[in-house]
């Protein structure tokens, strides 16, 4: 189990849709997973980010105080936040999945990697950034473009991780003190047992 008695940051993936991405058996497990979450707040908002290993191992987390203008940014840079602690702690040829409470973020990354990765993708999915966003998805995209593949699955709010951490910063700022880990997965077994080929069509989640 994960913090907060929640399941592993690897099993709220599995369980979780995947935005214009089916789950192929042989490459839904990633090397590591992030999940990410922004609050914003009229007085104080935060960003929270928890990162595990696919054994659950931590590597990361953090809960921080944050003065984003509007919701979506908030969101953006908590997700840019985390795959730059990721990018600092992690091999470039790793595999990524990350856990995001917000639609439209976690389209907006499958398709642009999607349009990384096939030269022949048609952007029947297109890439629609908040204005304000610019600059933290120029970020995100230079980070997802530097890993081996990245893959973004939608998670309720109540689901994820990183919303208590992105909404009371006062009440974890403690986390913000745990020791830097630099820690790498335990290679996979061959057998190693994986969810059924495709969940693209499950549930939504909530901004």
């Amino acid at each position: 189990m994960a913090a907060y008695g929640r399941p592993s940051l690897r099993d709220l993936f599995d369980e979780s849709p995947t935005p214009h991405i089916a789950h192929p058996p042989r490459t839904h497990h990633r090397d590591f997973y992030v999940a990410t979450d922004g609050s914003y707040r009229e007085s104080s908002g935060g960003l929270g980010v928890v990162i595990e290993t696919r054994d659950g191992e931590r590597v990361a987390r953090l809960s921080i105080h944050d003065g984003a203008p509007d919701n979506n940014v908030a969101e953006y840079r908590a997700l840019h936040l985390g795959l730059d602690i990721l990018a600092a702690r992690a091999p470039s040829d790793a595999t990524v999945g990350l856990l995001i409470d917000h639609d439209d973020l976690a389209a907006n990354v499958n398709a642009a990697m999607l349009a990384v990765k096939n030269a022949q993708f048609d952007a029947s999915h297109p890439v629609s950034i908040p204005r304000s966003t610019g600059l933290h998805w120029r970020g995100i995209r230079a980070r997802i473009n530097g890993f081996d593949e990245v893959r973004a699955a939608r998670i309720a709010s109540g689901s994820n991780p990183a919303h208590p951490l992105a909404n009371t910063p006062d009440q974890y700022a403690h986390v913000n003190d745990e020791p830097a880990r630099c820690v790498l997965p335990e290679t996979p077994t061959v057998d190693e047992q994986v969810p059924p080929p495709s969940r693209s069509n499950r549930g939504g989640a909530s901004d």
